[in-house]
């Protein structure tokens, strides 16, 4: 995930360049252009994930790692299940995003709420079979090792 990361660097970086730069927008932005910037993002995001995942099933990480995204058949998934997967892996954010939302404590401890909600909800891939985690489960779909 951590080298998915520093990938995904490069998609925010032309895409909130891109939009900045064509709407002669500057920092700091008020709230609205900000929603504006982060619904982009979350999109622009998405496209990537989506793409690659109906592609081949990798992203550049997974294709370092010799990992796949498939469905139940095998296959990279349709766009549709690739859609889901996307916006429904965010479950995993939910428990730090809501303690921050509730206590706005001090940056240290919202980061922390975050990892350590992350962190609890990567537990359920421990006990499945096919070590899924809960976004896998409810679309059908799994990570496969790639031979080679």
């Amino acid at each position: 995930m951590v080298y998915e990361a520093v990938l995904l660097f490069g998609v925010v970086f032309i895409t909130s360049y891109a939009l900045l730069a064509l709407l002669h927008w500057t920092y700091p932005l008020p709230p609205g252009r900000r929603a504006v910037l982060q619904a982009t993002l979350f999109l622009a995001i998405g496209g990537y994930f989506v793409w690659c995942w109906t592609r081949s099933g990798q992203t550049l990480a997974l294709k370092t790692w010799k990992l796949k995204v498939v469905a139940a058949d095998g296959a990279p998934p349709r766009p549709a299940r690739a859609v889901a997967r996307y916006l429904l892996a965010w479950h995993l954010w939910l428990p730090g995003l809501i303690w921050v939302a509730l206590f706005q404590t001090h940056a240290l401890a919202d980061a922390a709420a975050l990892g350590i909600g992350f962190a609890i909800l990567l537990l359920p891939a421990a006990v499945d079979p096919q070590r899924r985690l809960l976004h896998d489960r409810w679309t059908g779909t799994r990570i496969v090792r790639v031979a080679g």
